[in-house]
């Protein structure tokens, strides 16, 4: 819609301010002044916030994992599966996401033509990884190179293997040919690994500033998934922007974080998942040891992260089939934190660590129209972020995406 006027709804802006209750204008995609004039979109009753952001997605993981990784599920089904979840983001209230690894450039570019219902995507490619570590997911046999015909060009990648700071180099360069705009490098184990422990440490502090010194020429940053303070600690001194996971953070780490701005991204509903659900994830129950006990140390990190003084964004990292929940991770967070709080690390937090800060996140002047309208008011029961009926109406830059009404 070109120019409409949204009124009688309660807004919360994403500052972190008290919810008021005001009307709020639109006109090409945009928010205007307060008080705009056109169509008037009544949303009386309802509570109305920025768009969601999930800082940390795998669309392109959205079938069940070990058949995809095994050739068991066809390019048709893979299409189709990713295709329904990135509708489903929509329809949970997340307008924008950064996918931290899984889909190829193809698939930002369909949504953003509007050929495939979808919120707006940064994507980094295939995920960096060292050869043998966290992200090559090959039976023990195949031979490394093997591993990029597991990519689906202009569809799914999940990841490219370096083996010193020249191969790193070229990939990452073959990354940001490919579409990303920014980068993601395994730095340590993770808890849905094939070869690797929550405590190896991946990559040395040379090869991850290749790939910073290479995301800088491009005006943009690295993002490291690591669990344990060694893998976080190389990467803060090699110049990363961002943490991914942060389950073993130390007072010291994240001291260290805070003094060079890097930003955490904790990720409880994908924990959730894989310890009531590890089956429906496409995954054997060696996945669920592995992740016990992560929620716990993930909590500890979060209650650190925030005393240092450390920027806390919000991502579910949810994976295989069941993504049409990603509000759970605000109802996780509201738990340990505050609505309000889980709800600005969501909106405002996430759309500075994504580098659109005032562009999403925000319901202000100049900001993109991207606002939902929730039945109830999740600041008082965050138990509706995570039912994707309650998102009564979604709009993305101004146009209806999502109307129950």
């Amino acid at each position: 819609m070109e120019r409409c006027q949204v009124v009688g709804a309660t807004v919360v802006d994403g500052s972190g301010r008290d919810p008021v209750d005001v009307d709020v204008g639109i006109e090409d995609g945009r928010i205007t002044e307060v008080g705009g004039s056109g169509e008037r979109l009544d949303a009386g009753g309802l509570t109305m916030t920025p768009g969601l952001i999930d800082a940390h997605v795998h669309l392109g993981l959205s079938s069940p994992i070990q058949p995809q990784f095994s050739f068991r599920i066809s390019a048709a089904e893979l299409a189709a599966d990713i295709f329904a979840a990135a509708g489903a983001t929509l329809d949970a209230g997340f307008t924008t996401v950064r996918d931290t690894g899984g889909v190829d450039g193809g698939l930002v570019t369909t949504i953003a033509k509007g050929k495939v219902r979808g919120p707006r995507v940064l994507s980094c490619g295939p995920v960096q990884c060292q050869i043998g570590g966290h992200g090559y997911y090959g039976a023990e046999w195949e031979p490394t190179e093997l591993w990029r015909s597991h990519h689906l060009p202009g569809l799914c990648a999940l990841s490219t293997m370096s083996g010193n700071a020249d191969e790193l180099r070229h990939n990452v360069r073959e990354a940001f040919r490919r579409g990303a705009s920014f980068l993601k490098l395994c730095v340590t184990g993770g808890v849905v690994g094939a070869h690797d422990r929550l405590t190896d440490t991946q990559f040395t502090v040379e090869e991850i500033a290749v790939a910073v010194q290479e995301a800088a020429a491009r005006g943009t940053y690295v993002t490291v998934h690591a669990h344990n303070n060694d893998g976080i600690r190389n990467a803060v001194e090699a110049g990363a922007r961002c943490v991914e996971h942060g389950t073993d953070l130390d007072e010291a780490t994240a001291t260290l974080m805070a003094t060079h701005d890097v930003a955490l991204v904790p990720t409880f509903a994908v924990v959730e998942q894989l310890l009531h659900d590890t089956a429906g994830a496409g995954l054997d129950t060696s996945t669920r040891d592995r992740v016990l006990g992560v929620r716990e140390r993930m909590t500890e990190a979060l209650t650190v992260a925030k005393q240092a003084g450390v920027r806390i964004g919000l991502g579910s990292d949810l994976i295989g089939p069941a993504q049409d929940r990603r509000g759970e991770e605000l109802r996780l967070r509201a738990k340990l934190e505050t609505p309000m709080d889980a709800l600005v690390a969501a909106t405002k937090t996430n759309a500075e660590i994504l580098g659109l800060s005032g562009q999403v996140g925000v319901i202000a002047p100049g900001a993109q129209a991207d606002l939902v309208l929730w039945n109830g008011n999740p600041v008082e029961d965050p138990e509706l972020f995570a039912d994707p009926a309650n998102a009564v109406l979604v709009l993305k830059a101004g146009r209806i995406v999502k109307d129950l009404r």
